[in-house]
């Protein structure tokens, strides 16, 4: 009775909530570093696990003085885009005037865009910061509640018992008269009777919560489609994108369309495993059965764990993981901005992996303030990069529109995220929320880049984890591969 209680109120819980999606794996949580007018601010969104919920928003000003921040959240694909809800005000922390923590409400599953104007000594400003949003989790209910559901459960359940019991013990005595031998027996038989059914009711609504419950896993919470990937033999890989059902239930365009990031469709990355000592980022090519193909570069043989992002037409971002073992491909040389590195195998990163030497003798240099990494904790990550003579690079170029791009796997490979300069979102769903908002996209300078990039981010879990951080020098991709332990 009790795990019968429990899972109702879990089932309670998932029918009158939704949710929310992100195109990372297990890293739900939003970054991103921008300017809202002459306001610089990093914002931190934590969706909720269910939706309709309450997600989390903190800002970090960390140039100029700022007064205010008023918040609103707006679905991307919803009838009130250009409507958004009034909005909540921010409040500032006691302890820092340039930390502000707000809550806003996401009420559907999909694309959402956090509206944030700042006001200040210097005028107003305006940000918005695209959020998926997908439930990834059902709710626990608390023991408190628990125990509370079950004794009134029993306390109903003997007194139906006792009810039937006296209705055929006593129903046909007269005023002031005992129940006979016979009658009390009648009335025994009668509780047993109910006593029975009682259980048969309960058994019956155990098994239909549970047959729902499974329904409501596949249509309301939220799984990436699978990734069906073959390889032909020599060197194409065919990556086919399957839907599952919670994908199918949902029938809206946005779901259907495709918009490129950073000029490409799909962003596949390859990662042997267990050792994370090969390590690939390609671009396949949509072909016109809606597959994608790719022509591998050379690949030595082994188990390759995939991750595939793809950014869908309202900015809604997944990604999508499968697996492969490969043999020794040939293949041809990295072009464009195909990029491929060979690194040490993993091992336990008990200490930090902070300098990484590039194949045309140059360095890229984690430069770390000493504190501990701790998971939760929202930093910058930066890092510096020197010539063969150990200078700065002056000859860095933009890799796809930014500065550079970083990826980070977790040891047990329950953490994968693709972040960029700007943070956690994928530029293609920026862009979109800039646009509805009225915002121009800003992307900075791209001729004369500095010798140096730093990634706003924050790990999700603690553990070991491997980074790999590219940039583009000279027309090449450069990838450098750091190790760190992250703290509890």
């Amino acid at each position: 009775m009790r795990t019968f209680c429990r899972r109702t109120w879990g089932i309670t819980l998932l029918v009158i909530t939704s949710t929310v999606a992100f195109a990372h794996v297990g890293s739900p949580n939003v970054y991103f570093e921008g300017d809202a007018g002459p306001y610089h601010l990093l914002l931190t969104v934590n969706p909720p696990a269910m939706i309709p919920g309450v997600a989390l928003v903190e800002a970090r000003v960390t140039s100029g003085t700022v007064d205010s921040i008023n918040i609103a959240p707006v679905y991307v694909n919803g009838k009130d885009q250009g409507m958004p809800p009034s909005p909540d005000t921010m409040q500032p922390s006691a302890a820092n005037p340039h930390w502000f923590t707000g809550k806003v409400w996401l009420m559907e599953s999909g694309a959402w865009e956090i509206r944030a104007e700042v006001a200040g000594p210097k005028g107003t400003g305006k940000l918005a910061v695209p959020v998926p949003a997908y439930a990834r989790r059902t709710l626990p209910m608390q023991r408190s509640l628990g125990a509370l559901l079950f004794v009134l459960m029993l306390f109903l359940s003997i007194g139906i018992v006792s009810i039937a019991g006296a209705a055929a013990r006593e129903g046909a005595l007269a005023p002031a008269a005992s129940p006979s031998p016979d009658s009390r027996r009648l009335g025994r038989i009668a509780m047993a009777i109910a006593a029975a059914l009682v259980l048969a009711i309960l058994a019956l609504g155990n098994w239909w919560w549970n047959v729902q419950a499974a329904g409501l896993k596949h249509t309301m919470i939220y799984s990436a489609p699978p990734l069906n990937v073959s390889f032909d033999g020599t060197d194409h890989l065919t990556l086919r994108i399957d839907e599952d059902f919670w994908h199918k239930t949902r029938n809206d365009q946005w779901l259907m369309s495709l918009i490129p990031d950073h000029g490409h469709l799909m962003h596949l990355f390859l990662l042997r495993v267990p050792a994370m000592d090969r390590f690939y980022h390609l671009h396949p090519e949509k072909v016109s059965d809606g597959s994608f193909a790719v022509t591998l570069p050379a690949v030595p043989s082994g188990k390759y764990k995939i991750f595939a992002d793809i950014v869908r037409g309202t900015g809604f971002p997944e990604t999508m993981v499968s697996e492969i073992n490969l043999p020794d491909v040939k293949g041809e040389p990295l072009t464009g901005d195909d990029s491929g590195i060979s690194a040490a195998p993993f091992e336990s990163a008990t200490q930090t992996k902070n300098i990484s030497v590039l194949p045309d003798g140059g360095r890229m240099v984690w430069e770390q303030d000493g504190a501990t990494l701790r998971a939760g904790q929202v930093s910058w990550f930066h890092f510096r990069f020197e010539d063969a003579q150990q200078k700065p690079a002056e000859d860095l170029e933009p890799y796809m529109g930014m500065a550079g791009h970083a990826e980070l796997v977790r040891s047990d490979l329950s953490v994968f995220a693709h972040i960029h300069p700007a943070g956690s979102v994928p530029m293609a769903s920026l862009m979109i929320a800039q646009k509805d908002s009225g915002l121009p996209m800003e992307h900075g300078s791209m001729h004369a880049l500095p010798a140096d990039v730093s990634f706003p981010y924050g790990f999700p879990q603690p553990g070991d984890y491997r980074l790999f951080v590219q940039i583009k020098r000279h027309g090449q991709v450069e990838t450098g591969v750091f190790d760190t332990h992250v703290g509890g």
